[in-house]
């Protein structure tokens, strides 16, 4: 999906919000339009994710540590297929499956239930520790709200995530400076943020504009490796997760290797 795919699907993504908030006469529409593109370029560009087999032990997780933006998840796994667009109205009404915050019994596409800010980004670790115990080549994307990392299980999971060398976790902050009680800069400051998680270990990406498609894009493609990188008939082949090559492969995964090392 191009750029412009993207934003007209983060747009979409947007009405879905709205008529969702709408329907509920209730939600938090403010930090789910500030990740709507962060939302959308996860499920359509960066994730490895299928509707039809959403419960894929080999697929991408996600998890929504700011729990009550779930208007903003919904949304998007709705245009993604795992839902019914025609459904979002009905967030939060009696006997909706679409509950205020994410729920991972009932909700197609929801990996982890969520909503007490903080705990979201612990469960991430979970994740990401099992496919490392479990030799498993899957990624796994948290999203947090500034105004959460006041939350102190926020940094014993960041201290965690750099202690075990989770390279498999990718946490995203969705920075917009504003929380319920007022600007977040006031209430109770976090920032300097990217020196906080620097010093837990992490590789930092700072994004000027977290809702410019190719930002975000530069951002994602730094914070990921390519698996079989450098091999060209194993680069993002997820059959060469745990095979080895035959003798006419290996020659020509050494004669790529080979080329690489004379360029450099």
């Amino acid at each position: 999906m191009d750029k412009k795919e993207l934003q007209k699907t983060a747009n979409t993504v947007r009405k879905g919000i709205i008529t969702a908030v709408h329907g509920a006469k209730a939600g938090h529409p403010g930090g789910s339009l500030s990740a709507a593109d962060i939302f959308t370029y996860l499920y359509f560009a960066e994730m490895n994710v299928d509707p039809k087999n959403p419960k894929d032990p080999d697929r991408d997780r996600f998890v929504l540590s700011k729990g009550h933006t779930a208007p903003g998840l919904y949304s998007v796994l709705a245009n993604k297929g795992y839902f019914p667009v025609e459904d979002l109205p009905t967030l939060r009404h009696l006997g909706s499956y679409l509950q205020g915050h994410p729920d991972m019994k009932h909700i197609p596409g929801v990996d982890m239930s969520s909503g007490s800010l903080g705990q979201g980004l612990s469960a991430a670790c979970g994740m990401a520790l099992a496919g490392k115990l479990d030799k498993k080549s899957y990624r796994v994307y948290c999203l947090c709200g500034d105004g959460e990392l006041q939350e102190g299980q926020i940094w014993e999971a960041a201290m965690f995530a750099g202690a075990k060398n989770l390279d498999n976790l990718c946490v995203i902050v969705d920075n917009n400076n504003l929380q319920i009680d007022g600007p977040v800069s006031e209430v109770c400051s976090p920032y300097p943020i990217d020196k906080k998680f620097e010093a837990f270990n992490f590789h930092v990406i700072n994004v000027a504009d977290g809702n410019d498609m190719d930002q975000l894009k530069a951002a994602f493609d730094e914070a990921k490796t390519v698996k079989g990188k450098g091999v060209s008939f194993m680069e993002n082949q997820v059959g060469w997760h745990g095979k080895a090559p035959n003798d006419e492969e290996y020659a020509t995964a050494m004669a790529d290797l080979d080329k690489i090392e004379e360029a450099l």
